[in-house]
């Protein structure tokens, strides 16, 4: 069969996963996590990860490939996931998950320079500090610089370290390159008030299932300092366990950090024109959507190179 791609995306606690999974049983395709952080073992309940159950009802793809003392780049998980899309039997694959420089990097096929995090040369380059950092990144590659803030310290680096490891501009090795394979890609709208009260469920929900007791074991195995244990959730129950909160504050904390973090994914999705929007709260949601991918499978049967 073709090649073809369904792409379910959204704010967090928008019911991706869930959605994803139905589907999946019901057109027998496997699913291709699209979460930067379900990557890595033991992190599961912070991070909203299928269950065991969910994963043997339907195949999960990259999804627990990491121990959390690892780091996957960009280029690595666009490699992995082209790997499954090149090598499955079934289609349309599905991709779901929040994060969307990932959904990106497959759905545009982003050139993405393969250089690791080089941990001594960004020591020495933030020692440098922003100013001068970034006007080096002026010197040798300006095209970059029209692109990355004077702020932006992240990219800055990653654009020197580029340079120094490879000896070309980062701007030279960007771009696109869009499959030949035809992409549907659906999304998942709230308003404000409805998607609040779903991460506050959520949020509960977690603490119920037993978020403390995993942070106490992640300290314990990988220390206090790990860095995935700075990320949303697991941070704000890692103040909780040093006593600098209460309980309700670090629930409170998490609440308005992952609303955050949810409006700025939802700014980063509606810039994408091509994403099919539905409202989660429609009763007849699954219907649409099935009758959606029904038309878009038989369209791409039809048209295999078509992007739709």
């Amino acid at each position: 069969m073709n090649r073809s791609l369904v792409v379910i995306c959204g704010p967090t606690a928008s019911g991706k996963s869930g959605l994803a999974l139905e589907l999946a049983e019901i057109f027998s395709v496997d699913i291709i996590s699209a979460d930067s952080r379900q990557i890595y073992r033991e992190f599961d309940i912070g991070t909203a990860k299928p269950t065991l159950l969910e994963m043997t009802k339907v195949n999960h793809h990259l999804v627990n490939i990491c121990a959390p003392t690892e780091t996957l780049t960009l280029a690595q998980y666009q490699q992995y996931a082209n790997h499954i899309i090149d090598n499955s039997a079934h289609f349309p694959l599905l991709l779901t998950g929040g994060t969307g420089l990932y959904i990106k990097s497959i759905i545009k096929g982003l050139k993405i320079p393969r250089v690791s995090p080089q941990i001594d040369l960004r020591k020495q380059l933030q020692a440098l500090g922003q100013t001068q950092a970034y006007a080096i990144l002026e010197q040798i590659d300006s095209v970059s610089t029209k692109k990355i803030h004077a702020n932006d310290h992240l990219r800055t680096l990653r654009a020197l370290e580029v340079y120094y490891v490879t000896g070309m501009e980062i701007s030279k090795q960007q771009g696109e390159l869009v499959p030949d394979y035809p992409i549907l890609q659906i999304g998942l709208e709230f308003n404000t008030e409805e998607l609040i009260k779903r991460i506050k469920h959520r949020t509960h929900q977690m603490i119920s299932l037993g978020l403390i007791e995993e942070v106490q074991q992640l300290i314990k195995k990988y220390g206090f300092h790990l860095p995935l244990l700075d990320t949303l959730g697991y941070a704000e129950i890692k103040k909780y366990l040093a006593r600098k909160i209460t309980l309700e504050s670090a629930m409170e904390e998490i609440i308005l950090h992952t609303t955050q973090f949810a409006k700025r994914q939802r700014t980063w999705f509606k810039s994408d024109k091509n994403i099919k929007w539905f409202l989660g709260t429609d009763p007849n949601l699954k219907e649409k959507l099935l009758e959606e991918i029904e038309i878009f499978t038989e369209q791409s049967s039809k048209n295999p190179r078509a992007n739709l």
